[in-house]
């Protein structure tokens, strides 16, 4: 077992998600997978490895490798993870911005300027202000997974003025594919082209395709919950605590792996 696939297993074992992760370390989500994708931690800045060595209690890499994975060593880290969010839960969140290069640090401080105009925009629509900023709060967590949010991106910068439409740092076939179909659809709304009684039906699907999605998902969450109730029983306990977390998601593991 290598180091990273030791950290992956304490991870797992304490209950710890990437994203907690990520918020302990001040990284994003997607840093962490970068970070933690290989057999060592030769990706992890220094700063960030110290925090990690913390975490698990070692003072250096090789110490990893000689972890004993038991009960209270993972009651203790969990409670590192458990503690690092009171703390921040009790005060406003300073976002590390060290290891930046200065444009960097410089373009995030130009985005935070501009969501705290738009949070402090006239009384009245405060509510839409604030669910301006909270949608494209989830609009970039769900960029690493859907590369269209990109070419949506370089659309609306070009159409601003701002890059030549001939510039293309994404794929360029499917960039140039997607600001195509992009403006067409924008000319038809803008034209008026695109009333609602007409593209009601269109509506109508996009409707029932979310419906499907939200009803796989809660079918997912009530196997799992199922799986639960299994887990439990077959181990004869009532409730997951800190002391048979470890035992319990894994034997949920091995039950859901088994439907499949």
């Amino acid at each position: 077992m290598d180091i990273v696939e030791k950290i992956n297993t304490i991870l797992k074992k304490a209950n710890i998600s990437k994203v907690s992760l990520a918020k302990y370390l001040g990284v994003s989500r997607q840093m962490v997978y970068n970070y933690l994708d290989g057999d060592d931690l030769s990706k992890l800045p220094n700063e960030k490895c110290q925090l990690l060595f913390e975490l698990l209690d070692v003072n250096s890499a090789s110490e990893i490798l000689d972890i004993n994975i038991n009960n209270d060593y993972l009651q203790k880290v969990g409670s590192k993870i458990f503690d690092s969010k009171k703390v921040s839960s009790k005060k406003d969140e300073v976002i590390e911005l060290s290891g930046l290069k200065k444009e960097e640090i410089s373009l995030i401080s130009d985005i935070i300027f501009n969501l705290k105009n738009i949070l402090m925009e006239e009384k009245g629509r405060e509510g839409e202000a604030y669910a301006t900023v909270e949608y494209l709060s989830q609009f970039v967590q769900n960029i690493p997974m859907m590369k269209e949010l990109k070419y949506l991106l370089g659309y609306f910068s070009k159409n601003y003025g701002y890059t030549d439409p001939n510039y293309f740092i994404f794929d360029e076939n499917n960039q140039y594919i997607f600001e195509s179909i992009m403006f067409s659809a924008m000319t038809l709304y803008s034209n008026g082209g695109a009333s609602r009684t007409r593209i009601a039906e269109s509506h109508k699907r996009w409707e029932n395709m979310l419906a499907s999605k939200k009803e796989e998902k809660l079918s997912r969450t009530q196997e799992l919950n199922t799986a639960k109730v299994q887990a439990l029983r077959e181990l004869g306990y009532t409730e997951i605590n800190e002391k048979n977390a470890s035992e319990v998601f894994d034997k949920i593991a091995e039950i859901v792996s088994e439907k499949f």
